[in-house]
Parts: C-alpha cells; structure tokens; sequence
C-alpha cells in the first residue's frame, strides 16, 4: 500500500489512523521503526536507544511491537514503559536519557484509532526535517525489506512488553518527579479531588499524585478494558465529572484525555474550566509573582476573544499559534515566554517541560488555588468569553480552501458582516478527514446561523469535486 504514497503521514499530533490499516499496519509500522533508529544511527553516529510506551487501547502492544521490531531490526536498543502518558515518555526521553520516545496512542479518538508520536531526547517532539525523512523511507518502500544493520537489543519478550522488567520503575520515576520537583512542596491536605482518567493512561498515574500529594481522591473512568477509552468521559465528555463533583461536594474535578496530555477542570458549581480559563487563572498568577516571561501567553487561533481582551486589561501580551502543542511551543521558545496552550487543555510550561502535560496543568493549577485561598470557580469568573461555535464537518477530502471559490465568498461576506465585533477561522483537522468551522462574536444566534451555513457549504463544495 506505500507503493506510489505520495502524502504526508505525519499530521500536527504524529501519525494517525485505524489500527492495523496503513500507516499503521504490520509492514509499515515496522518500517517506520527501521527508518527512526536508522535516521537517528545517522545523526548520532551510534546505535540509539529508545524507549516507547503506550495508551490503553486493545491494539497498543501489537504496534510497539511491531515498531520495536523494526528499530531493533536497524541496532536500536529498544525499551517499553508500557501503558504510561505521552508527556511521561516526554520525560523518560530527556532525563534518563534516551535518544526518542515513542508513543502509541490516538490521545482523545476512540478506541480503533492508535497513532505514532516521536519525541527527541530534548523532550520535543521530532523535526520537520526528521518526519520528512522517515516518510520518504516509508514511500520508498512497497513492501518490508530484509533487515538491514546489526540486531538490537529489545528489553522484553513476546507480543504484549507489559511485562518488561523496567515498567515500574520508569512509571514510578514519572510520578516522583511530578510529586516532587514539579510539586515543589505543595501540599494539598484537606482537599477533595474528583479525577476522570477517560480510561487512558492517566488511569495508572494520577490517583496516585494526588493521593501522594495528601489530597482525598475520588476516581472515575480507570477501569480500561482496550475498548472504552474516551467513551462518554475524560476530557471530551465531562458530564459524569461534572455531576460526582456537585453531588459529593468536591472542591473541583479534573477530566484528562486518553493520552493526558491535556486536562479540562470541572469547578465547585459544576461549571467548565478549559484552557482558556485556565490560561488566564496561571497568567494572573505567574505575573503577580513576576514569572511570567517577557508578560507573554501564547494562545492559538482558537483562542476566544475574551481571553485577548482579559489579558490585554492585565498588561498581558496573547500571541496566537496555529492550533497544534508544536506551534505553540514554536512561539514560546521564539518569544522566550513562559506559558501558552490551546482552549482544549494543552498547556505548557517550557521551564518544566517542552510537551503538554495534564498532570503538570492541574499541579500548577491546584498550587494557584491554594495559594490564592479562593476556589476555582472564583477564580475562573475573571474571564468572560464571547459566544463561539465550532463544527466540525466530515469530509471525503481536504483540498486547499482556496480553491473552493463559493465558500471562499461566503467567508468574505461573513466577515463582512461581523467586522469588529466578532472572529471566524475556518481549518482542517490535522488527524482526522474533518474541517473546522469556528465563528465568536457578540450574537450566539447569529453566528450559529453563520457556522451552520458555511458548514453545509464546505461540505457540499468538497463533495461536488469528487462528482
């Protein structure tokens, strides 16, 4: 199936798609492992190490098989961490270290989806230019070739690496170095804390914070089967969360992704906390201790407008990224800024760490409120957002917006319309066959009107080219 593969496999979060379907079936995930150790064999002038770890999904440990055979087939020495978080193979690559992390994970998809992340041992993920190189190994090939180089070493035996001899340990030093050098001391006795895992990989790590960290902990959605990770809770379905945290009087509930490298709040009254709250609550926070580097926040386009205004009242610069972690780690190094994130969750700190990290979020969150003595609903009612509405459309295919002239007019006359008071960005997704559709402004019916239309336009425009 890579014969002629003439696009892109990776998209703004790795590589994405079904499980056992190409990219991600036997031969080219394998490949794909051969051509990172190759690649990196090149850079560094030695036989890498990697170390890959996973999510909860039914068909995690027969990818990183599949790719640890590849890269050990190329004289990778090859390590698992078995189910464990993205950012916390983030972590193992740079400090133990490693020369990659791989993840295998579809972070917030469901279950039949899996995916492909590449770390550096700085902890970023790989460069342009490296995933360029991996995809023209990939399109080279039409079938797998013998193995090439000296045989690796795997740590582990058999289809399923849960077992490897060095699975506690790499979890356990994710969680003392969350518990203490990202903790630095905070002590949470005497709150309560609700915590929906989505099933993911968080399901093995975060009670365990917290408890550690003395707060009393109630858990949700930690029981993954292989099939129900993300189904109806974490991040994208709060409404569990948000009933156990009214109903048990907890001072607030924190809901992650599969993967948890984003983390959404759910406040004492039952109300939302996403990144764009949680964006201003830090900002506010790092600023009044002078932290906050060169009195900057990158956001992304999606990024409500109410947040802009919010931080701008404060003295706070938002730069806004494209909607990706990677763009907005590109501007908080460029800018040498200290926080920025995405309305999703994604938050990063590069001082602690260069990969969105959930469990890092909800840690310097939980330091605010306790610092601050005010609950996080309080907290959060500094930020008053404009009415947005985002669709996503499903779409056969994604061609260049431009060439869609009908929608490219009504774009036009949409802005034309809402010209000062209000924001339209209209994008693809890039992991799945989806196009974006958000508008804000000041009337919520109008721009539903707006996005409802521009959406059926989109979609009626993309499939009249396939006719």
């Amino acid at each position: 199936m890579a014969e002629g593969f003439n696009e892109r496999l990776f998209g703004t979060d790795g590589i994405r798609g079904v499980a056992g379907v190409f990219p991600l079936d036997e031969s080219t995930v394998e490949r794909i492992g051969r051509s990172l150790a190759e690649n990196l064999k090149r850079d560094l002038g030695h036989d890498p190490a990697l170390i890959i770890g996973r999510d909860t999904r039914e068909s995690g440990p027969r990818l990183e098989e599949w790719l640890a055979r590849g890269a050990v087939a190329a004289g990778a020495r090859v390590e698992s961490a078995g189910v464990i978080t993205t950012p916390g193979v983030a972590f193992l690559a740079r400090t133990i270290p490693f020369d990659a992390g791989v993840v295998i994970s579809a972070s917030h998809n469901p279950y039949r989806d899996n995916g492909i992340k590449v770390f550096s041992r700085s902890g970023k993920k790989i460069s342009d230019e490296m995933e360029a190189r991996i995809e023209r190994d990939v399109a080279r090939s039409s079938r797998p070739d013998a193995p090439s180089g000296s045989p690796g070493e795997m740590a582990g035996e058999g289809s399923d690496l849960e077992f490897c001899s060095t699975l506690p340990l790499h979890r356990e030093q994710y969680i003392s170095y969350l518990v203490g050098d990202v903790s630095g001391g905070l002590s949470l006795g005497g709150m309560r804390l609700a915590l929906d895992c989505a099933n993911g990989a968080a399901s093995f790590i975060a009670p365990e914070i917290f408890k550690r960290l003395g707060a009393e902990v109630e858990v949700i959605c930690a029981s993954p089967d292989g099939q129900n990770i993300n189904e109806n809770c974490g991040s994208l379905h709060t409404e569990g969360l948000r009933s156990l945290v009214v109903e048990g009087k907890f001072d607030l509930g924190i809901a992650f992704d599969g993967d948890a490298d984003r983390a959404l709040f759910i406040d004492e009254r039952g109300d939302l906390v996403d990144g764009d709250h949680t964006l201003l609550v830090l900002a506010d926070h790092m600023k009044l201790l002078g932290v906050l580097g060169e009195d900057t926040v990158v956001s992304t386009v999606m990024g409500n407008l109410g947040l802009e205004l919010a931080l701008r009242e404060r003295g706070i610069k938002m730069v806004r990224a494209q909607v990706g972690d990677r763009f907005v780690l590109e501007e908080l190094i460029a800018l040498n800024a200290k926080l920025g994130g995405e309305q999703s969750g994604h938050i990063i700190f590069p001082d602690i760490s260069l990969a969105g990290d959930g469990l890092i979020t909800a840690i310097e969150l939980l330091r605010v409120v306790r610092d601050s003595g005010r609950t996080l609903g309080e907290l959060a009612a500094s930020l008053t957002k404009f009415p947005q509405v985002l669709v996503n459309v499903r779409v056969p295919s994604k061609p260049p917006l431009e060439r869609l002239s009908v929608v490219m007019d009504l774009i036009e006359k949409i802005e034309r319309e809402m010209e000062g008071r209000g924001r339209l960005l209209v994008r693809y997704s890039g992991t799945e066959n989806l196009a974006r559709v958000m508008i804000e402004g000041e009337d919520f019916n109008e721009i539903q009107r707006h996005a409802a239309l521009l959406a059926r336009t989109i979609k009626e425009s993309i499939e009249s080219l396939a006719v």
